[in-house]
């Protein structure tokens, strides 16, 4: 028999969760802003630093060989999660930075005056703005697919036959909704066959372990600090082919394979891309953070925050003069985000309301000012779900939101 998913336990293994504020326990719910880190995950940061600390592909001595073999099996880690090769694993510092080396290094190559680059009404703006200003930089032409009333992407939208880059993210920062990698995949390569498609996962990996060649896209960017991980570890996943046909994006110590006075050959893939040394200490405690979710199960976390996110979303749209945004609360085309505005309140004041209680939300635009143009509001209240969440943690968000709601009708 299959055991039951037990977020009380879980909770036992982040240290945070030790934590009172003014005499509460915290309800953390900004999970989509970044997630808390298990005592594995930092005690492999730690152990790194206390006993393997070394530069990376440099020496020959012990140290330098144990954190070299650290670090490579940290790639092997991603790559087996992602569905990809080694070779195929840039490590940046984030999301953010993969996909602006994906908007330089490929593109500068390979768009030209009047190519089409398509993006969408709820791309976060790290998907956003590197293609809008590489757009505006080659004087290219940029289309966005709309968002419908339901929080999904326009089905209808056809890709213009020029279109060179649709970059799109696996699921919205804001609303939760998922998108269909393959599908939207095919439906450019189909309509536009010399489309390359660049998806954000950053708020899809830590949810779906993704079978990157299985969806036919050609890169995908997430963060490791959204999904257990340390803060500086960022993955940039591309396929072989085009990684090799790539210039690098940063230029100095470890991406070259020779320099002479006048003329630099490049390294192979993936160390092309990786100047500098690089952050090997958050790659090692990203490995450690697929290892644990895998071993609680992507599909199992999944489904319980799902359960949280429909609970807290029909509480909160019970309460008079509240706003949700995004899928219906049943929908299973979701990650577990429930955006919301009160009626007459900033999203900042309700943010502030929930954490005198120690409730942990976001407020704000959530970097998708496109998005909230397009909901017609300056920002709203996001809380967001993880593994190690609860039906209390639930209960508190509503109860601090009414809270709210009593205190500016007041």
């Amino acid at each position: 028999m299959a055991k039951a998913f037990d977020a009380e336990k879980i909770r036992d293994d982040f240290p945070i969760f030790k934590r009172r504020f003014a005499g509460r326990k915290l309800a953390y719910l900004d999970n989509a802003a970044s997630t808390q880190k298990p005592k594995a995950v930092i005690d492999a940061v730690s152990d790194f630093y206390s006993n393997h600390y070394a530069n990376v592909h440099r020496s020959v001595s012990t140290l330098a060989m144990e954190a070299t073999d650290a670090f490579e099996n940290a790639r092997k880690k991603v790559a087996s999660y992602v569905g990809g090769r080694p070779e195929e694993i840039i490590f940046t510092r984030n999301a953010t930075e993969s996909l602006n080396l994906a908007a330089y290094a490929w593109s500068d190559a390979n768009v030209q005056a009047g190519d089409v680059v398509v993006v969408t009404e709820m791309d976060h703006h790290s998907n956003l703005v590197p293609w809008q200003q590489m757009a505006l930089r080659k004087k290219a032409q940029l289309h966005y697919i709309p968002v419908i009333e339901t929080g999904e992407l326009d089905a209808e939208f056809e890709f213009p036959e020029n279109t060179k880059v649709f970059a799109f993210p696996h699921a919205s920062n804001v609303m939760g909704t998922v998108n269909d990698v393959t599908n939207w995949t095919k439906k450019a390569k189909i309509e536009s066959p010399e489309t390359v498609v660049v998806v954000d996962g950053a708020a899809g990996a830590p949810h779906f372990q993704p079978d990157l060649p299985k969806t036919g896209a050609d890169f995908y960017a997430f963060s490791g600090h959204k999904m257990l991980g340390p803060i500086g570890s960022g993955i940039l996943w591309a396929k072989k082919e085009i990684l090799e046909s790539m210039p690098p994006f940063l230029y100095g110590g470890s991406m070259i394979a020779r320099v002479e006075k006048h003329a630099t050959t490049w390294a192979d893939i993936p160390a092309r891309f990786e100047a500098g040394t690089p952050d090997v200490a958050d790659a090692i405690g990203l490995s450690v953070a697929i290892d644990y979710l895998q071993k609680i199960g992507l599909p199992k976390i999944h489904a319980h925050e799902l359960k949280l996110a429909q609970s807290a979303q029909d509480q909160l749209e019970a309460i008079p003069g509240v706003t949700t945004y995004g899928p219906a609360s049943n929908s299973k085309n979701r990650v577990g985000i429930v955006s919301f505005n009160v009626e007459g309140v900033h999203a900042h004041d309700v943010g502030s309301i929930l954490d005198s209680e120690a409730v942990a939300i976001r407020s704000g635009h959530h970097c998708a000012q496109v998005l909230m143009d397009r909901l017609n509001v300056p920002a709203t209240a996001r809380a967001s779900f993880y593994l190690y969440n609860t039906e209390d943690d639930v209960d508190r968000l509503v109860a601090g939101v009414k809270k709210v709601s009593k205190i500016f009708k007041a």
